[in-house]
């Protein structure tokens, strides 16, 4: 792994070749399971947005290591509201990663997969029309019938993760997992993370601290209800580039008290 460096000059002379990113960034081994990873951007004063979006928060160096991310899993997991605030589309496959994605027998590119109660989605967005890899609605089985009709007459894949109108957090990764989709991406938002992190879902956080100010009162990383116990993560790598720290933190082992807590 690549620590951060006490002299900035040692790590931004250079930018992160995509390789070795994708090393230090690579999935651990999980046969037959799931591996459900968040990569968020988040200002020094804790905004996970700025009005409304999470571009302004980044940057280059940011958005090279966005791209591996989405290069080495098999499924982007969305919310329905940040699709539409941050106008997705299909993910496109990437040369660089041609080579390895096909010796371990995944598709050219990773699936997205919108979450969404409602369906108020615009099927007629490229989103859905025009991706390479089907893209994937998650949502439950008391979702509308018709709009469910329209998702699959768009040509989406329809994944089933609850039995009410809505999915169920804690389905989502078994559900996709079920799929093939081990090597799981979500990228938010806050709200869709909050409720990942709630069921106890999320396995790994890749959190990119932007050397920005924002004020206000835009949305953290996570949001939605307080946690009884706040859960502890491992950190596993840190890295430094222009500025920005890319942190990557993992579950710690169950039983690992709380730093602080006597054991």
């Amino acid at each position: 792994m690549f620590p951060a460096s006490a002299d900035p000059a040692e790590t931004t002379d250079r930018p992160w070749e995509l390789l070795e990113l994708a090393d230090a960034y690579a999935y651990p081994e999980q046969p037959g399971k799931g591996w459900l990873r968040a990569n968020m951007v988040s200002s020094l004063d804790g905004a996970a947005l700025h009005e409304g979006r999470s571009q302004p928060l980044s940057g280059p160096a940011d958005m090279r290591i966005f791209g591996v991310l989405r290069a080495l899993c098999d499924v982007i997991v969305v919310g329905a509201g940040t699709a539409r605030e941050e106008g997705y589309r299909p993910a496109r496959a990437r040369a660089e990663f041609a080579a390895r994605r096909a010796a371990a027998g995944r598709l050219p590119a990773p699936a997205i997969a919108v979450v969404s109660a409602s369906l108020d989605l615009d099927f007629s967005l490229p989103l859905f029309t025009a991706a390479s890899t089907p893209t994937l609605v998650v949502t439950g089985a008391s979702a509308p019938g018709d709009r469910l009709a329209a998702a699959r007459e768009a040509g989406a894949e329809v994944v089933l993760a609850g039995d009410g109108t809505g999915a169920d957090p804690a389905r989502i990764k078994p559900e996709l997992s079920r799929r093939g989709y081990t090597r799981q991406l979500t990228e938010g938002g806050p709200r869709l993370l909050g409720q990942l992190t709630a069921a106890g879902a999320l396995d790994e956080l890749c959190l990119s601290l932007s050397p920005r100010l924002t004020a206000g009162t835009a949305a953290r990383v996570t949001e939605g209800p307080e946690l009884t116990v706040p859960q502890e993560l491992e950190l596993v790598s840190v890295l430094e580039e222009a500025g920005f720290l890319f942190t990557r933190y993992r579950r710690a082992a169950p039983g690992t008290p709380l730093h602080g807590d006597s054991a």
